[in-house]
């Protein structure tokens, strides 16, 4: 096996003791002299670090972002402008996905998400600098770098899918996304009393959970650093038979992969289309809610919610996905994510309607985001899969930052109901594209990566 900086930094736990050792036919034959039982404890230790980092990923993203259009409105003076500030975490995490998956591509998982953590605790810091300055420029610049933060936390779920069965990929994904809801749901009402600690430093309440954000990104990237070992990226590679070159890794590559299956497509259509129709609305939503008079933590509340039926129902999403196919949850995202829209659309002054769409906004999301990332997993060849994962990040979140632009527009020119409206017919090629593929197959617990 060849050494460098693609070859899994494996401590001794972890070999095998000699021939004797050496793994059964039901283990990988190729790369890793691994047992079979020595790669379930392996698949399981990854999980552990993944599940830990994501929950303090999550309440990270979540302080902030409970009260980024507040804040926005409150520096800008304006809330035609108050949709960039979460537009531009959402933008930042598309620039920020390209450069981190050829960053996992060639050194492997744990320097990507570290990576990505740090830049996120940066971030943090000039959102707090730009409040405290009233430099609205220098607050977006930070919520950029914010957004690599919300990078690392997608780039976990496909960690979570390097070492899994295939029977049991989707599982494996949603387990991930799932271990986001503790901090997530924690996250915005912690808000309010995140900007209450920081009244006597002169930084504005609103940004406050920046200041705590930027120290669990930190945290978070010591525990990766330390503990996500060996790479479950380099480990999958070592165990997978084939051509492993470098030159099959580059976002290129990935690009060329995605375009040559029409269910790595289908994947990145529905990863990006439920993302962006998420964003749009869910970014604008705290705006709606305290011009009809909600508070803060009523805000954090209903974020709450939406955040709760993103990620605590994952596993629900994840065992679906398995067992009655990816297109048949594909559907399901698009009926919850039009219901959705519908809901919240049409709520006016009901802060319990607003509330019921968002959490139905968020189960959407899950199922849309779960869904996608297992059958792009599937569809592509492993040598490819990072550079296609990275590639399926970016295009997810440049689309989501163009719609967090349009939804602060459409808001402040047309209303909140119209925003909603937008948003479900973003769904139409997400759903004609699912039904054409469906036409062509059964669309079953596994799918043939073939395409």
């Amino acid at each position: 096996m060849s050494t460098g900086p693609d070859t899994p930094d494996i401590s001794d736990g972890d070999r095998a003791d000699g021939p004797a050792a050496r793994a059964p036919a039901a283990a990988p034959p190729a790369g890793l002299p691994l047992s079979a039982e020595r790669l379930s404890a392996l698949r399981r230790r990854t999980t552990v670090v993944l599940v830990v980092s994501q929950v303090l990923g999550g309440l990270g993203i979540a302080i902030g972002v409970a009260l980024a259009a507040v804040l926005a409105e409150r520096v800008s003076g304006s809330p035609a402008l108050s949709g960039l500030a979460p537009t531009a975490t959402v933008a930042g995490t598309a620039l920020l996905s390209a450069p981190l998956a050829a960053l996992m591509t060639s050194r492997g998982r744990r320097a990507g998400l570290v990576a990505a953590y740090l830049i996120g605790a940066l971030g943090a810091g000039l959102v707090v600098l730009g409040a405290v300055a009233e430099n609205f420029p220098l607050l977006l610049a930070g919520m950029a770098g914010f957004g690599a933060g919300a990078s690392a936390n997608l780039q976990a779920r496909f960690a979570a899918a390097d070492l899994a069965e295939p029977e049991r990929r989707g599982r494996a994904i949603s387990l991930v996304v799932w271990a986001t809801t503790v901090g997530a749901v924690l996250g915005p009402n912690v808000a309010a009393p995140a900007g209450r600690t920081v009244s006597g430093l002169g930084i504005p309440a609103e940004a406050g959970p920046f200041l705590w954000a930027a120290g669990v990104f930190l945290i978070s990237a010591v525990v990766v650093q330390l503990l996500l070992r060996p790479d479950p990226l380099l480990t999958a590679r070592a165990l997978a038979p084939g051509d492993h070159r470098a030159e099959g890794r580059s976002l290129r590559a990935g690009a060329a992969t995605v375009r040559a299956s029409p269910m790595a497509r289908l994947a990145v259509v529905t990863a990006a289309v439920s993302h962006t129709a998420m964003v749009g609305i869910m970014s604008m939503t705290p705006l709606a809610l305290s011009h009809h008079g909600a508070g803060i933590e009523l805000i954090g509340l209903v974020i709450s919610g939406h955040i709760a039926g993103m990620y605590a129902f994952s596993p629900v999403m994840g065992w679906l996905t398995d067992r009655v196919g990816r297109l048949a949850v594909i559907g399901l995202a698009t009926g919850l994510l039009s219901v959705s829209a519908l809901l919240a659309g049409t709520a006016g002054p009901s802060h319990t309607q607003v509330a019921i769409g968002l959490f139905l906004l968020g189960l959407g999301w899950s199922a849309g985001v779960v869904a996608a990332s297992a059958l792009l997993t599937e569809s592509v060849p492993p040598s490819a899969r990072a550079a296609a994962q990275g590639l399926s990040d970016l295009v997810m979140n440049a689309a989501a930052g163009v719609g967090g632009v349009m939804a602060g527009l459409i808001v402040a020119q047309a209303g909140y109901g119209s925003l909603n409206l937008a948003g479900a017919l973003l769904l139409l090629p997400m759903a004609a594209l699912a039904v054409r593929r469906a036409g062509g197959r059964s669309g079953g617990a596994r799918t043939d990566p073939s395409g």
